[in-house]
């Protein structure tokens, strides 16, 4: 029977450290601030543009700690070679925070998707950040989630307070950028990388398979142990992302089963296509659950306790409420759900 194998076992590379995954492809691991508490990052040996030296696949948060920790992977394990390129998965913070300080200190160019580039630019700005922590009743997120339920002005206010939140962790995009589409084979050294895009979690989420070694740089697309965070997002409030993703679980499929996914959180794993199943059925029983619980007219506040059971503070209620309308709206854009706008401005869901 499938299931999910890690063949490195228990290793982990320590921080400012790299261990070799096959020639001349590296992993290392940067701390994060938050629950989720470190991220995977890969060092890649390449010949970029006639130059001989390293390219690196996302990046780590804005911080003094990051900083250091790639300045000691750059003065212990580049073999005195430059760093000559600089790819992002996507536009998440802890992916492409750092991109300015790598591609200023190196010179080198930034390879993403354009939408996701174009977004982290926006959100970095001053005027993205005002957006996300706007007041109640002027847009943001603050009134997104007072639309869904979320009425105490407590975590209203926090989430107001949070409008620095991006642009502290991104402070800057490079002003230009080498856009990478889906379909596309990016040369890394001696290996074909194939661009698989990925919607749901990121605008243009990129994966980079090697079809030929087995072996996949999945982002947050693919991770082992946790669920991709899925969310709808104030700039797009009728937004169907969970749609978005469970369409792009299929773009993995024709991998070879043997292959070894590199996730940004947790161990390399085999056993992709099993966990593509486990994801599936992960959300249809989420969708069950979110369903049952609308039998009654229902907010997304009110389906937090269904979906989570935990207590949840202001950084991961923001995804939690996000992900919950995620799931109210799959079943609405299908007919499942009914939904209302009563006379205080707050958005019910009902059963059809």
């Amino acid at each position: 029977m499938e299931t999910i194998h890690y063949p490195l076992e228990d290793t982990l590379p320590e921080i400012g450290a790299l261990q070799e995954i096959i020639p001349g492809v590296y992993w290392l691991r940067m701390p994060l601030p938050f629950a989720l508490d470190h991220i995977n990052l890969w060092l890649l040996r390449d010949c970029f543009e006639g130059r001989e030296g390293w390219t690196i696949v996302d990046c780590g948060i804005t911080s003094e700690v990051t900083q250091n920790a790639w300045n000691v992977i750059f003065e212990n394990h580049l073999q005195g070679l430059p760093i000559v390129r600089v790819i992002v998965t996507h536009m998440h913070p802890d992916h492409v925070g750092l991109a300015h300080w790598l591609c200023e200190k190196w010179k080198v160019p930034l390879w993403m998707s354009m939408t996701d580039y174009l977004m982290a630019r926006w959100l970095s700005s001053k005027e993205g950040g005002l957006n996300v922590g706007a007041m109640a009743g002027g847009g943001g997120a603050a009134d997104h989630f007072y639309k869904h339920g979320l009425t105490n002005e407590e975590d209203l206010e926090k989430i107001r307070g949070r409008s620095d939140h991006y642009s502290n962790l991104v402070p800057k995009l490079p002003s230009r950028f080498r856009r990478v589409m889906e379909g596309e084979e990016v040369l890394i050294g001696n290996r074909h990388w194939q661009a698989i895009s990925g919607y749901g979690h990121a605008p243009e989420h990129l994966s980079f398979a090697c079809i030929k070694d087995q072996i996949m740089i999945s982002g947050d697309m693919m991770l082992p142990r946790i669920s991709t965070n899925i969310s709808v997002y104030d700039a797009e409030p009728d937004a169907d992302p969970l749609g978005m993703f469970l369409d792009s679980l299929s773009k993995y499929e024709p991998l070879d089963r043997k292959t070894l996914v590199l996730p940004s959180h947790g161990k390399p794993f085999q056993g992709l296509h099993f966990r593509i199943q486990q994801l599936r059925d992960h959300h249809e029983a989420r969708l069950k659950e979110t369903l049952d619980a609308c039998k009654q007219p229902a907010t997304a506040k009110d389906i937090l306790p269904v979906l989570f059971h935990r207590k949840l503070d202001t950084h991961q209620m923001t995804f939690a409420m996000g992900e919950a309308i995620a799931h109210l709206n799959y079943l609405w854009r299908r007919g499942k759900l009914t939904r209302n706008l009563d006379q205080n401005g707050i958005l019910r869901f009902s059963q059809a």
